[in-house]
This record gives structure tokens, C-alpha cells and sequence, in this order.
């Protein structure tokens, strides 16, 4: 894909950042196609649909949130990392093998890899990792969890906020993708951070 034309619309251009569009060969069995694409009503009998939303944020008015006396910022390790994406989902994971390669990638920033440490616990509840794609100034959030015991007091929205606050400067907009179907609905903290523009794509893999 050209850079231009994703420019132009970031969210429908792609269901993918730039950086991956450009670099992940799409496998047979599977589909992706645009919410309102005539192709899905075609489709559905013979793939399971599973819708996506993608949002925009520009970056405009950031700033670094601040955390509750006994909380601060670190920076995990992979580990960590991959422990802590374990305890947050039931099905989703991320191995320390396939987090070890994210630091391969051009796209990494070792300050875009964020948690927030309860010093009384010392136990990690909230972390997100962040990319930038510097050729095209593109932010992309990665993983954004909260750990279930401490959902619905706004550690989602600290997490995404700081790491928005560090792209300023670096990219010129940020993009999140995230399942429609989602029951921690992460859309609600994406929006109360700024983020809009929705556009849905539905990932058709072969039944």
C-alpha cells in the first residue's frame, strides 16, 4: 500500500498499521474485509466473522497522568510482560519468545513498554505496550490490560494516556485495533482518551 493513500484515511485503509500491511502476507483461509464491503454478506456461510474495530487518536492536548500515592511507572521485562498478558485473558497470550521479538523490531522504543507497579502488593495491575513506525510517524498501541481485580477505576485510561503523552512529539497520529465483541468493551477507555474515527473490519477465517 502506498504511504499516501493510507495517510488519508489511517483506519479504512487498512484493518493493520502501515508498517504491517506492508510487511504480513494474509494466509489463504483467511479474509479481511471493511464493514459495508459486499463481499462479507457473500462470505459469511463459509468463514467465522470476527469483527474488529479500528480508532484514530491525533495526539492533540496529551499529558502524563498522574498515579495514586503507592503506584508508579516502570518498565517491564518480558517476563513480566508476558505474565502479566496471561492473568489479564482468558484465551489471548503472548509468549516471552513472541514478546522477545517485538524488541527486534524497528517500531520499538524500550520507554513505549509501560506498567504500573502496586509498591504494597508489588505486583504489576495495569500494563500496555506502544510502537511507533518513524518512516510514516504512525503510533500503535499493542497491548492495553488491566488485571481483573482491578477493573473499572481507570487504570486502562492511565496506561493509554502516558503512552500517548511519550508518542507526542514522535508520531503524528496513533492508531488501536481491539475485537467489537470485547465484554471489557476497551472501546469506552479509547474514547474517554480521544481516540475516534471507528471503522470495523471483520477477519473471515475459513470454517
Amino acid at each position: 500500500m502506498e504511504k499516501s493513500a493510507y495517510l488519508l484515511d489511517p483506519c479504512g485503509a487498512s484493518s493493520l498499521p502501515f508498517w504491517k500491511t506492508n510487511s504480513i502476507t494474509i494466509p489463504d483461509d483467511l479474509l479481511i474485509l471493511r464493514e459495508g464491503d459486499p463481499r462479507l454478506q457473500e462470505a459469511c456461510p463459509s468463514y467465522v466473522d470476527t469483527p474488529y474495530f479500528k480508532l484514530i487518536h491525533r495526539l492533540e492536548k496529551t499529558c502524563s497522568p498522574c498515579l495514586p500515592d503507592g503506584f508508579h511507572f516502570i518498565r517491564p521485562n518480558v517476563r513480566d510482560m508476558s505474565r502479566h498478558i496471561a492473568f489479564c485473558y482468558d484465551k489471548e497470550r503472548a509468549s516471552e519468545d513472541e514478546l522477545f521479538a517485538y524488541r527486534q523490531r524497528p517500531t520499538y522504543s524500550p520507554d513505549l513498554w509501560l506498567a504500573i507497579l502496586d509498591e504494597t502488593m508489588g505486583k504489576i495491575i495495569a500494563s500496555g505496550i506502544a510502537e511507533v513506525d518513524r518512516d510514516i510517524r504512525e503510533g500503535v498501541l499493542e497491548w492495553i490490560q488491566v488485571s481483573p481485580t482491578h477493573r473499572r477505576r481507570g487504570w486502562g485510561r492511565i496506561i493509554v494516556k502516558e503512552l500517548l503523552y511519550r508518542m507526542t512529539g514522535r508520531a503524528d497520529f496513533v492508531t488501536v485495533s481491539g475485537k467489537l465483541d470485547d465484554p471489557s468493551d476497551p472501546r469506552a477507555v479509547y474514547a474517554s482518551c480521544g481516540f475516534d474515527g471507528e471503522v470495523v473490519w471483520h477477519v473471515l477465517r475459513k470454517a
